[in-house]
């Protein structure tokens, strides 16, 4: 990636300018609005206090979860700039609006090494708007905030593959850099991409096959091992012609898991074992039974022992791993076993010396969430969808941005 970086920027000096930096902080909240999982909120960090420790003025910029366009308390990033506070170890301040009087009116109070966060950005409509002149309106108010003769830092990987205002607008606007995230992550995915060491493993999970449909198709014809597990299973092993009791199952999509498995059925491993349950509840009724042989009425909610014991063999002699998607719902902890086993078979690989990187949601929250030790893996990424769009080989707005 041609772009300049933090490091440019701080070698060209940041004391008294004004520093508009894009973070991703979109991390989830219980129906209290507590944090539940800081990650994305500890990586953002690093940036953030090497700006404001050389003297800049920091404006940052974030969403939490999808409001339409407007105001909605239970989506407001208060509770995320107290958090920020504490692990940056300095005050932050928050603007209670977007680019109105309170942010405004703060901006112009900031000094040298202050750090301020204004309230989610998507509460503005002009920030996913379809309508680039009220994108650039956006862009332009935020710019304000920081003066001419700021700068933008990009750092939230999780949003570059949106062309909005705060990522993608503002960075027309100002002299722009990569933040150390998005450097960090445009590094390792290149790796994944260019030429990777063999045997080369990919572990996809999560609920829905369409979700994952593109990555599937791009990184089949290029991996030696691609295992299948999470809820999208159940339609791969539909499209085998199993019964799935009520599991979930895409029924839309049968024919095209038809199709990949002829197409790449050396390479597609899916479990041979399921653990499922009389209910969806952490206290359901469980028991383990045979992939192909999955009970009337009773639904899988996580692979099973056999599976993970055979995918481990797999993941362990990999030379290049990377995992996205949980397992199970391993939320529960009853259903938590075949995200931990597998999860625990690329700690073992990376110990061998492999090169393995979790794809950001909720296979980092798995993490974080189930024990295991973050340094037990090459990288973790705070990328989600983002990740996966650039190992589609789609164009991500936000990093060709960058590149201008």
């Amino acid at each position: 990636m041609a772009v300049k970086t933090l490091a440019d920027l701080l070698a060209e000096g940041v004391e008294g300018r004004g520093v508009l930096v894009r973070s991703d902080l979109n991390v989830p909240l219980d129906d209290n609005g507590v944090i539940t999982d800081a990650g994305r909120i500890v990586a953002s960090v690093p940036t953030i206090k090497a700006l404001a420790e050389a003297g800049a003025k920091v404006v940052v910029t974030a969403h939490l979860g999808r409001p339409k366009g407007e105001p909605d308390p239970k989506f407001s990033l208060a509770p995320v700039a107290v958090r920020l506070a504490e692990e940056l170890g300095r005050n932050v301040q928050f603007a209670g609006d977007v680019v109105g009087y309170d942010a405004l009116s703060r901006s112009e109070g900031l000094t040298d090494g202050d750090v301020m966060l204004v309230e989610n950005v998507r509460f503005d409509p002009r920030e996913t708007s379809k309508d680039d002149a009220e994108r650039a309106k956006l862009a332009a108010a935020l710019v304000e905030l920081v003066g001419e003769d700021g700068a933008f830092v990009s750092d939230g990987f999780g949003v570059v593959h949106r062309k909005q205002a705060s990522v993608y607008d503002v960075a027309k606007l100002l002299p722009h850099y990569a933040g150390n995230l998005v450097a960090a992550e445009v590094d390792v995915l290149r790796k994944l991409t260019a030429d990777p060491e063999r045997p080369y493993a990919v572990v996809l999970g999560g609920s829905k096959v369409s979700d994952k449909l593109a990555v599937i198709e791009a990184l089949a014809p290029k991996v030696d091992t691609l295992v299948i597990g999470g809820g999208m299973c159940f339609t791969f092993l539909a499209a085998q012609g199993y019964e799935v009791g009520t599991s979930l199952l895409q029924a839309e999509m049968v024919d095209t898991c038809k199709q990949l498995l002829e197409t790449y059925g050396d390479v597609l491993h899916l479990p041979v074992d399921i653990t499922v349950a009389d209910k969806f509840a952490p206290d359901a009724e469980s028991k383990v039974v045979s992939a192909t042989e999955i009970p009337d009425g009773w639904m899988g909610l996580d692979i099973g022992p056999e599976s993970v014991k055979r995918f481990s063999a797999l993941l362990t002699e990999a030379k290049v791993v990377f995992w996205n998607g949980p397992m199970g719902v391993f939320e529960f902890e009853k259903f938590a076993d075949g995200t931990r086993g597998v999860a625990e078979a690329i700690v073992t690989a990376t110990s061998k010396g492999a090169f393995t990187v979790v794809g950001g949601g909720d296979s980092a929250a798995a993490v974080r969430t189930l024990g295991l030790p973050e340094d037990g893996f090459s990288h973790i990424s705070t990328g989600g969808g983002a990740s996966l769009e650039y190992l589609e080989g789609k164009e991500l707005p936000g990093l060709t941005v960058l590149e201008a």
